[in-house]
């Protein structure tokens, strides 16, 4: 009895012991040592062989009497019957069956298991190639033809057993016999090897005619490129050449849409050069070439490429070959329309062809692919087919018309709210001026410019009324310009200067005035220096003067500086005269020295006070100075500058990056007299400190 401990009450009565699985204990393999002889898998397998039982089989029976061989007969019968009442639709029971009756030599009741055998799956051909072989083998002929007769009457798509039928007639000798089997059979529309076994039965017997006529209604029933092609060459075997060519001609017209029409021409083609017919035949791969779609003409191609170089002239191999190129740029713009690139190689190769309607056509067909987001980058490749297009009119095919026409609908096209093409504007407008219509060319220009203003429509424009020498309309045309883009520098030079070179000194400044006054400019410091030489150009040198001091008040770069000190050292020098005499030349020089040091010093100053932390751009001044002072001579005094030199240190600097401190890099550090003394000064006051700390701490 288990104790209330051990006792589960999931487990009723039983304890956790009785049901435990109480698994073998592992064997341990107390020695490892190899066993000192060897056994191999070979040898295993050859011992279990020679100790293999010999196979138990029933004794043969041996029948003395009739019987023994009755009983053994009604006993395999029994057992057949049962098998069959068992498995009813096992066939292989049945031909067994049935087959054993025929070793018993017992035709009829061996013919009465094959019909029962049909009665429960007379849609399996086996069964009726094996009756009908059986009565084959037996002699049975007219029983043979009966099967076979039932059989193709029932299962008609069967061609075993039209063929197996056919096969036993002609073996016989029976021709008719047989041809009666085929004519049934070609009623039912077989495939094209049924067509042709009854063509081959018939030229066996050397029945042309008669083969003839079966090739015309098979090509009826399988109206296809090689059944055409097997009657052409048919014909051509038989040396009937004009009934061959009448054959290809009937498939040319009937299937010259079909997807295999590359097949049939290049068969017509190659049957007219055996023929010796070359000019038929380049006529038949013209024709192709021209009626079959580019995709499903690459053999026919290669064909004619060969046929050329065979029988062609130079004309006739040069055609052919840009043929090829036709067809693959034609596969090209098939798969990417919108690949410009494809389309303008295909244009360059019509073009150097000469054929201007298929020229045009391929333009048409290009620029026909129109981008398909109206995005300038997408626009800028495809803008250029329109280009050529007109261009190839205009150059090449003298169609002025046309080529007015085609700028006219590119322009059109063009969304020029969203972006415009200036070329396409310039282009349109120098076309009309190259035919003297300039007022065609003028509204060209004006559209450009009130749809889609651009700074090289402007220029272009401005540019061809100079020519023309409409100085107005120069005038209204920069006005507009300038109400544009009123930051556009180049613009107010380029108007200033038109009105320096009329000698419209006021209108120049003013128009200078007006540019230098705008709140915004594309390049200020060109400005600038354009009045300032206009100045200087008109001898203005106080105004020159007035405008550096306007300069400085808006910047005090380096530049501007260095400039404006130059222009003084120069200004008087230029204004005098050389009929002057030497004391007045020179003393005028010293007013542009004093000139050029006033305004030297006060640069310093503004550097030293304002900006001392760009030191470099001082030391730059300082070294222009000194070139200055140098460059006068005895009346430059080099040492004003040279007191004010700084030293070169150098120094090194710590570089920081995102991730922290990554060495240290060199630098030039300039430090100038008067910082010198400051540090000194800080050094003697920090000894004075530490001597005062002292003494207290010595009274202490």
């Amino acid at each position: 009895m288990a104790s209330a401990k051990d006792a589960d009450p999931t487990l009723g009565y039983l304890t956790r012991k009785d049901t435990e699985v109480k698994l073998p204990r592992p064997t341990r393999v107390k020695n490892k040592t190899p066993a000192p002889i060897q056994i191999t898998a070979e040898q295993i397998l050859r011992e279990a062989r020679e100790r293999q039982e010999a196979e138990i089989r029933p004794p043969k029976q041996k029948i003395t009497d009739a019987n023994e061989l009755s009983e053994y007969r009604l006993r395999k019968r029994k057992e057949f019957e049962d098998l069959i009442r068992r498995v009813r639709w096992n066939i292989s029971v049945w031909i067994k069956y049935a087959q054993w009756e025929e070793s018993q030599k017992d035709f009829k009741r061996a013919r009465s298991v094959w019909e029962r055998a049909l009665e429960v799956d007379y849609r399996n051909h086996t069964l009726w190639l094996k009756y009908a072989e059986v009565e084959m083998k037996n002699k049975f002929i007219n029983h043979a033809r009966n099967v076979w007769d039932r059989a193709v009457s029932l299962l008609p798509r069967v061609d075993q057993l039209w063929y197996k039928y056919i096969h036993m007639e002609e073996m016989l000798g029976n021709v008719a016999g047989a041809r009666q089997v085929f004519e049934r059979w070609m009623n039912w529309m077989p495939d094209q090897q049924g067509w042709l076994s009854y063509i081959k039965f018939e030229l066996r017997y050397n029945e042309v005619e008669r083969a003839r006529q079966i090739f015309e209604r098979f090509v009826q029933c399988h109206p296809k490129v090689a059944a055409w092609i097997r009657y052409a060459k048919f014909e051509m075997k038989n040396g009937e050449v004009v009934r061959a060519r009448s054959v290809y001609e009937k498939a040319v017209e009937l299937l010259a849409d079909d997807e295999e029409a590359e097949q049939l021409f290049v068969a017509f083609a190659e049957f007219e050069e055996r023929c010796k017919e070359t000019e038929r035949a380049r006529c038949i791969y013209k024709f192709a070439l021209d009626h079959i779609p580019k995709g499903r003409a690459e053999d026919l191609y290669k064909k004619f490429v060969a046929f050329e170089k065979q029988f062609g002239d130079r004309e006739g191999i040069e055609d052919a070959i840009v043929g090829k190129r036709r067809f693959q740029y034609e596969d090209e713009v098939r798969k990417n329309p919108l690949n410009y690139d494809s389309w303008f190689d295909y244009i360059r190769l019509e073009e150097s062809v000469g054929n201007k309607e298929r020229i045009r056509e391929v333009y048409e067909r290009a620029i026909a692919n129109v981008p398909p987001a109206e995005e300038k980058r997408y626009w800028q490749r495809y803008i250029y087919l329109w280009i050529n297009y007109a261009l190839y009119e205009e150059l090449d095919a003298k169609d002025s018309e046309r080529t007015r026409e085609v700028y006219r609908e590119c322009l059109k096209l063009i969304p020029h709210e969203k972006f415009s093409f200036a070329k396409i504007w310039l282009l349109a407008a120098q076309f009309e001026i190259r035919h003297l219509n300039l007022k065609a060319a003028r509204q060209i220009l004006g559209n450009a410019i009130g749809k889609a203003p651009k700074d090289k429509i402007f220029k272009k424009y401005i540019e061809i009324e100079l020519q023309l020498g409409n100085i107005d309309r120069c005038r209204k045309l920069y006005e507009r310009y300038l109400e544009w883009s009123p930051e556009n520098c180049y613009a107010w030079s380029k108007y200033a200067e038109l009105e320096r070179s009329l000698c419209e000194t006021e209108r120049a400044r003013a128009i200078f005035e007006l540019a230098i006054a705008q709140p915004a400019l594309d390049m200020p410091e060109l400005l600038w220096k354009t009045y300032i030489d206009f100045e200087i150009s008109e001898g203005e040198f106080e105004r020159t003067r007035e405008l550096y001091e306007r300069l400085l008040d808006r910047t005090k770069h380096l530049k501007v500086w260095i400039s404006y000190a130059k222009f003084e050292a120069s200004a008087m020098e230029d204004g005098g005269g050389s009929d002057l005499a030497e004391e007045d030349l020179q003393e005028q020089t010293k007013h542009c020295i004093q000139h050029a040091r006033r305004v030297f010093e006060k640069a310093i100053n503004y550097f030293r006070t304002s900006a001392p932390e760009l030191k470099e751009e001082r030391a730059m001044l300082l070294e222009e100075w000194l070139n200055m002072e140098s460059s006068f001579g005895k009346l430059g005094d080099v040492s004003l500058v040279q007191s004010k030199l700084p030293k070169k240190l150098k120094k090194r600097r710590q570089i920081v990056t995102e991730d922290g401190p990554s060495g240290y890099e060199e630098y030039i550090d300039y430090l100038f007299p008067e910082e010198t003394q400051t540090t000194n000064l800080k050094i003697l006051e920090a000894a004075y400190k530490w001597k005062k700390q002292k003494i207290s701490s010595d009274e202490d």
